[in-house]
């Protein structure tokens, strides 16, 4: 599965999805985009954005989205911290 990381998700993240291929929006120079156009850009290379931002849902209609969601909730965006 290709998996893309927001910004708001830490990039250690990405080595504990083992047998997915993740990259991060830094990664892909996608860092100044807007969230409508995050997902437009990253549906055309990636099955998943996982991502920290709780308003997503409220701002796009996932119902139509091209690409799977998942938002992640911690008290902490630190690996290993909750």
């Amino acid at each position: 599965m290709r998996v893309l990381l927001d910004e708001s998700r830490p990039r250690p993240l990405g080595r504990l999805l083992t047998g997915h291929d993740v990259r991060t929006v830094a990664q892909e120079g996608w860092a100044s985009f807007e969230n409508g156009d995050l997902l437009r850009v990253s549906a055309a290379r990636f099955d998943v954005l996982l991502t920290a931002d709780q308003n997503l849902e409220f701002q796009q209609n996932p119902t139509t989205l091209p690409i799977a969601v998942i938002v992640l909730v911690a008290d902490s965006n630190q690996p290993g911290v909750s």
